[in-house]
Formats: structure tokens, sequence, C-alpha cells
């Protein structure tokens, strides 16, 4: 039985809130909790998270893996001797630094109501680029990122134009909101993010890995509102309330970067995939950022620690991945439950022709086009439910593969297999599929939290917490499922030219509206 030490893991995503207790020298889970998190869309295209929800949900989870930990004799407040933080990224919050209350909800990252917002800046830049800040932010100018969903803020909500005006308001993206509220809030509650985050903002310098003027005067965006930068490794603060009263909060990295770290990708070249909400291909690139030609984002990987370089990656990001199945279950009604996708497409083993692009939030990397919307085409009086639930899956795994295309044009290397983690890595007819539609192994992890892992070995691994080692060979626990492609690759090739053409029809299906609207937070 584990009596420590032990680390805890922060693990706040898109659709629940987790915490993940470690042991540092197996790597194993010794208890979790999670809990759903409610998402509101109160207009088409609108995504948006009750920031107090997301933080009652943190509190709750911490709580009930500690009494879980209670029950095995295990006292959490001395065993769990740092807590990471791993959270959805380019969510962006705004609150009041005195009340400690936020000013408007949770503007999640897949939220497309600053369409108009990007399509007037890239209009208004020389040449109408898209990647008129690529150089400095690896990204171009789109929906996904926070520093439009924080011009929104500004312009549309008048709390949070008088937090500013006041000097009351802190930006910051999930973990920056977390950490402030868990280190004290109102009472010298640490305001800061870490380089990770950071990069996901459109604010940032991955050159410098400092706000950038020139780019927070691009957005006119005030400097005094955003977090201060940290490394991914050290400690932020001390967590000042429940069970967990004074451990260090000592990691911090976005859920993209933390599952990289807990794949272990330490060299140049390794990669993985996560299939979670959306789907996220990083590659590491090592410690030099690399400027995409073939759509594809420059991003951090990590910082371990404040004397160590930063880590970059090149991510292909898929807006659309595991979200496509709770839309079957949530708004088709064909499927009951998550899990029930699986028997469904077994039990057709085809789509028979059905294909599926889910561009709800428009298409993310390589395209970066918020104008193409979501369509199944390809029907006949044949096609059953089972048919779309398959077409649904292939679409996760024809995007998956247009990523990896992406990063081979990118590298000059083709990749011989495909590492994954993530929520939808627990189906084994998406598993295969995916093999098949790429013609390389799939290799998965036997643990699929490598997200909350990764988040917890930044933490463990700390200057001052000690406990865990970052060397590639010191994770004994991770042990691999792998699948084969089992269909020609010719085959494969036809299918996913036949997708293309589908993308193609999904394309500049929608304009922004002149007018984004304005709301206040109830």
């Amino acid at each position: 039985m584990a009596t420590g030490p032990l680390v805890g893991a922060i693990d706040q995503g898109t659709s629940s809130s987790r915490f993940l207790v470690f042991n540092p020298k197996t790597s194993e889970i010794v208890v979790q909790h999670q809990v759903e998190i409610l998402q509101k869309l109160p207009q088409a295209g609108w995504a948006e998270e009750d920031p107090k929800e997301i933080l009652q949900s943190v509190f709750e989870c911490i709580e009930k893996a500690c009494d879980k930990l209670k029950q095995r004799k295990i006292d959490a407040s001395t065993a769990i001797k740092a807590i990471g933080v791993s959270n959805q990224r380019e969510t962006t919050i705004v609150w009041d630094k005195k009340t400690g209350q936020p000013l408007y909800n949770a503007i999640l990252w897949l939220d497309l109501r600053t369409q108009s917002t990007v399509e007037k800046l890239i209009d208004n830049a020389p040449n109408k680029d898209k990647n008129v800040i690529q150089d400095k932010t690896g990204l171009p100018i789109s929906t996904y990122f926070s520093a439009v969903k924080l011009r929104w803020l500004l312009d549309n909500v008048e709390k949070v134009r008088k937090a500013v005006a006041h000097g009351r308001a802190m930006f910051g993206t999930v973990d920056s909101w977390l950490i402030w509220c868990l280190t004290g809030a109102q009472e010298n509650g640490v305001h800061c993010t870490d380089v990770t985050n950071a990069s996901r903002t459109m604010l940032f310098n991955i050159h410098t890995l400092n706000w950038d003027p020139d780019l927070c005067q691009f957005f006119d965006v005030p400097m005094n509102i955003l977090p201060e930068v940290r490394s991914s490794s050290e400690i932020y603060g001390l967590m000042k309330c429940g069970t967990l009263a004074n451990v260090p909060i000592s990691g911090c990295l976005g859920d993209q970067s933390a599952a990289l770290v807990g794949q272990m990708c330490f060299q140049p070249g390794q990669s993985k995939n996560t299939y979670g909400t959306g789907c996220f291909l990083l590659s590491n690139i090592g410690t030099k950022p690399v400027i995409s030609k073939h759509g594809l984002l420059t991003t951090l990987a990590y910082k371990m620690g404040t004397k160590n370089p930063a880590i970059y990656a090149l991510e292909g990001s898929v807006a659309i991945g595991g979200a496509v199945v709770r839309w079957l279950r949530d708004n088709l009604h064909i499927i009951n439950t998550t899990d029930e996708v699986e028997k469904l497409a077994a039990s057709v083993g085809s789509s028979y022709g059905c294909y599926f692009v889910p561009a709800f939030s428009g298409l993310y990397a390589p395209y970066w086009d918020t104008t193409a919307r979501g369509i199944i085409c390809g029907l006949t009086q044949y096609t059953k439910r089972n048919h779309i639930a398959f077409a649904a899956l292939e679409a996760v795994a024809f995007q998956t593969r247009e990523l990896l295309e992406a990063m081979s044009k990118e590298a000059g290397v083709k990749q011989d297999s495909l590492q994954v983690d993530g929520g939808m890595t627990t189906n084994k007819i998406m598993m295969q599929l995916q093999a098949d539609i790429l013609s390389i192994p799939v290799v998965k992890p036997a643990m699929a939290e490598t997200t909350a892992l990764g988040a917890a070995m930044a933490a463990g691994a700390a200057d001052g917490i000690g406990v865990w080692s970052l060397s590639p060979d010191g994770n004994s626990a991770v042990v691999w499922e792998r699948f084969e492609p089992q269909i020609d690759p010719e085959e494969s090739d036809k299918h996913f030219a036949k997708w293309k053409l589908a993308v193609e029809k999904s394309r500049g299906w929608e304009k922004a509206d002149d007018d984004a609207g304005t709301a206040e937070f109830p």
C-alpha cells in the first residue's frame, strides 16, 4: 500500500474536473475522483462554463480523493507533497481581484462568437494575412486563442470594462483562475500562468518568453491585467484551504503539453496524439521554435524549472474529437451513453459511403477556416444510425491523418507509429480504425491518464519538491498496447480522398455576422 510521498494532479478539462493522486515511484494512480462540468450554449456557436462551478468541482474532487486516501489509512495532508495543474487551454476568464468574483462566464476554447472580430483583424492586417503574428506567436489569428475572447469581453461586457478602468480586473486561462483561487484569492492569491498556457493567447512572444507589448497593442489588451509567466515546474504558492492546506502547487501545464510530458516525449521527434473533446497531435522539436508552413502551430511544449531551457512543439489541433460522440448522444440521441458508440460501429464495420465532417466550430489545422460547418453526406435509404456512428469515429481518424500528414511535410519524415492517449483510446474500434486509416501502428499506454500524469511529474520534479525523476527510463509503469493496420493502404487512401471531398463541401458555409452582439453575466 502506498504511504507516500504522493503527488496530486488537478486535471481540469472541458467536460470534467478530476483530481488524481500518483505514486511517483511507480507512476501508478492511488486514488482519483471526477466531476462533470455543465457546458452552457447560450447561442449558436457560443460555448461557456461557470468559473465558480469549475472551481467548486476542483475543490470537490480534491476532498473526495482525500477521503478515499483516508479510507486506506493514508493521511493526505502529510503524504501528498505537491500538486500539479493541467487545464483546458485558451478558455478565457476575467475576474475582480477585490471581490474574487468572475465578471462573465468562462468563454471556452471552441467558442465561435469572435468570428467577426477575427475577420476584421485579418482584413486590417497587411495583405489580409491571418499569419501576420505567426513569427512572434507561432499561431494564426483564430477564434481558438484567448486574445480575441478577451477582446470580445472588453468590447461587450460592461462589468469587465469597469473593472479594467478601476484597476480591479484580472485575466487568465483556467490554470491562472485555479491557482489564484487555491493560493488565497483576494488574500494574496498568486496570479500566474506557465509558458505553455501563455503561448496559446496570441499575446505571448515564444522567443522572448514574455508578454509582447506590440501584440497587446495589436489586440488592444491592457498588459496590467495579465498574469506573471512562470516555468512549468516550480513552486508557485501553497494551498490555502481544505485538507491539502499548505501543500505546494508546483506544476502547471496546458493539457496537451501535460500529455506530451506524461507520454515521456522528451526527445525531438517524439510525438503523441490526445483524443479528448478535441484532437491534439504534438511533436517535440527541441529548444528552437520552427514556424510551420503547413498549417501547424508552434507552441511551448514545457519548461521544466527556471534554469532549464524551454522546449517547443509543433501542434496540429482539431476542434471536435470525442465531442462528436457526445453530440451523437446529446443532440441526435442515437446513443444513450458514449460507450455505446463502439458497439454500434462494430455492428456494421463500415459507414457504407457515409462521410461526416464535424466542423461544428469551423476547421482548425491545417485549414484554419472559421467559415466551415459540420456536414454528413453520402446518405442513402440504407443509412442507419450505426453507419453514422461509424462515420463519426472515422471522422476523428481522418482528421488525425490530416494532422500527421502536415507533420510529416514539416519534418520531411514519415512517422512509423503514433503514440496516443485520452478518453477515446478506450474504444478499440476507434483505435483499430485509426491504425487502418494511417497505415501505421497505433500505440497506447495501458494507463490512459497521461495528462494528469504529466502535471504530477512537473509538480513532483520541481526544485524544493524533488520526489519525481523525469529521466525517460525512470517510468516503469508505462505498458503499451499496439494496434496494427489491417487494411490495404490503397483502400485507406481511397476512403481518405472521399472524406477530403466532404471537407471541401463543408468550407465557406458560414460568414461572420457584422453584429457580434453584447452580453451581461447573469
